[in-house]
């Protein structure tokens, strides 16, 4: 039973990273085929895809055959699932999203994003490695879908490059919110948000949390009207949410693609975030 819990989970997430790298324009029913035939190796599939584009394509530019002598060029055509899928593919309009996918997939990768998403409802804050084309990720808690927080308003352990004496450091901010430079006393705007990272080691600093907003637990100097402290121990002083600006409710155009990458989280285990997608959806089907 163990064992075909596992195949099936690695058939699931084959299938679902197949029709990410072609943006759901291939079939449930024919990835699944195509990955049970070849042993879940979606980065196979996926060139001899584009080979087999390539190859048609030719033949009906100039009628020019395909190399009998490469080996890969000859599975792809003996493969009729391969070249139905590679025709219906060719039909697509040469856009340059559409090339992008194409190159990506040659090259076996996924354009991926590292984003932010918050539930106000359930004040709740994670990170999700999300496709680049299709950003959404659904709150453990209440299952609500959700947009990423916008990157201007994005907050957390922040990277910060003070323009006046060039010193580099860390510390929690929210976009648009300074923090004075530890070295030389400087309002510095945060440059990013950094995700986190099971690899990180966090670095022992004896430099105190300051920002310009009026809340924090050790403001110095003037404050910025307005401005909110996102420290952790400023916010549960003063018993502040820890949503600071909430993710908009995502609108489903009805062409995401099921995907473990979507809801890839970048601290967990892959494996696990597969069968509780899988649960997730057999519960919405029985609903």
């Amino acid at each position: 039973m163990a064992n075909a819990g596992s195949f099936g989970v690695e058939l699931e997430k084959s299938v679902r990273r197949l029709r990410e790298q072609f943006h759901g324009s291939i079939s449930v029913e024919k990835a699944n085929v195509l990955m049970e035939r070849y042993n879940h190796n979606h980065d196979l599939v996926s060139s001899w895809l584009v080979k087999q584009m390539d190859e048609l394509r030719l033949e009906n530019e100039d009628g020019s055959q395909a190399d009998p002598a490469a080996q890969d060029g000859q599975n792809a055509l003996k493969d009729r699932d391969i070249q139905e899928v590679a025709i219906t593919m060719n039909l697509l309009p040469l856009t340059e999203k559409n090339l992008r996918m194409l190159d990506d997939a040659q090259r076996g990768q996924i354009g991926k994003e590292d984003c932010q998403f918050a539930c106000r409802m359930c004040d709740y804050m994670w990170w999700r490695r999300v496709p680049e084309r299709k950003k959404v990720s659904q709150c453990r808690k209440c299952k609500v879908k959700y947009d990423p927080v916008p990157k201007d308003k994005m907050w957390g352990k922040a990277e910060f490059h003070c323009l006046q004496c060039g010193h580099t450091f860390t510390g929690f901010a929210q976009m648009g919110t300074s923090s004075p430079c530890f070295r030389c006393g400087s309002p510095v705007l945060p440059s990013r948000i950094l995700p986190p990272r099971r690899s990180q080691t966090e670095r022992v600093t004896k430099n105190t949390h300051r920002c310009s907003a009026e809340n924090c637990y050790n403001r110095q100097g003037p404050y910025t009207p307005g401005a909110c402290c996102v420290h952790p121990k400023t916010r549960q002083q003063n018993n502040m949410p820890t949503v600071l600006f909430p993710s908009a409710v995502h609108e489903s155009t009805g062409s995401t693609v099921a995907t473990c990458l979507s809801q890839g989280s970048l601290i967990e285990d892959l494996d696990n975030l597969i069968l509780e997608d899988l649960k997730e959806e057999e519960e919405g089907d029985n609903n």
